[in-house]
């Protein structure tokens, strides 16, 4: 199964509430940290709403 590496990399300054909400649901709180999930389609839609504040890879199982 393939994973998901997630990465912050622009601030959540001024953004709004459910942008917000949906960083905080992937697990991330602050620049450059950096998460691995599952990669499902729920994962994969929270990205695309959020895709101008994170950086994703694919990483081996």
């Amino acid at each position: 199964m393939a994973k998901l590496q997630i990465t912050l990399v622009r601030s959540l300054i001024g953004r709004n509430e459910q942008q917000r909400a949906t960083v905080a649901t992937l697990g991330l709180r602050k620049i450059r940290q950096s998460v691995v999930h599952n990669d499902s389609p729920a994962i994969r839609g929270m990205v695309n709403s959020v895709s101008h504040l994170v950086k994703v890879e694919e990483v081996q199982a």
